[in-house]
């Protein structure tokens, strides 16, 4: 299925998948250099998964086929539109579905509501040159070359993975934001008594897998908003 300039559903996915990754080693290194220390930068519990820079270099790649390719400057200012309203728009829904944020640029004092600034919309202009200029072409020649059953293969099974996955993220970092909030007035403990199963083991897995120490371990810059409406690190309350 096409939708413009031979951009398939199938390529669509490998950019959502290529760009995760490639997203998670840039986010990584730039929090280095900024912050001299390693961070965790993941926006998935398992795998190597940044899909905040996934979803929104597909986006890109998608919206930005219906433009005139050949000006670098045109590419550079739709860019900067279209990344800076694909990032406000992941930021918010993330925040209504999840009720946490995974990063806020009000430090900067030149953003909008936390969620864009002008450093990251000017990263998102310089981002989709590179990408339609040089990164896009050179990931179709590869796609196209990989056989069509071994692709659909690799397709269905990183599909199935990220679905699993994005469904135990949910559930991760909602268990941490409520037992950050609630403190022991969060009780996960389940009567024995009613004898259920899958309460037994829902149990089981938020009090030893989703702990606090692997929650702040994978999400160190996660904020939620208080009572006072203030946003505060969950890892300074849990």
């Amino acid at each position: 299925m096409e939708i413009k300039k031979n951009i398939t559903i199938q390529k669509l996915f490998w950019y959502f998948i290529i760009f995760s990754i490639l997203g998670l080693i840039i986010e990584t290194t730039y929090g280095y250099i900024t912050m001299g220390e390693m961070q965790c930068r993941k926006g998935l519990i398992w795998g190597p998964f940044c899909p905040v820079y996934g979803v929104g270099a597909t986006l890109l790649i998608w919206a930005l086929s219906y433009t005139n390719t050949k000006s670098s400057f045109k590419l550079f200012i739709y860019g900067i539109l279209i990344g800076s309203a694909i990032e406000y728009l992941l930021s918010y829904g993330m925040e209504a579905v999840l009720g946490v944020r995974f990063w806020d640029y009000s430090y900067t004092g030149k953003d909008i509501n936390g969620r864009i600034c002008i450093l990251y919309s000017l990263f998102w202009g310089l981002l989709s040159v590179v990408l339609l200029k040089g990164i896009k072409p050179l990931i179709d020649k590869i796609i196209d070359k990989i056989p069509t059953k071994i692709n659909n293969i690799i397709e269905i099974a990183l599909f199935i993975f990220i679905i699993i996955d994005i469904v135990a993220t949910g559930w991760g970092v909602s268990t941490y934001k409520k037992r950050a909030i609630n403190g022991k007035n969060y009780n996960i403990q389940i009567n024995v008594e009613e004898n259920n199963i899958f309460l037994k083991i829902k149990n089981k897995i938020e009090t030893e897998y989703f702990t606090n120490e692997r929650m702040q371990a994978i999400y160190p810059n996660l904020r939620v908003e208080t009572d006072s409406q203030s946003e505060v690190w969950i890892k300074d309350i849990s």
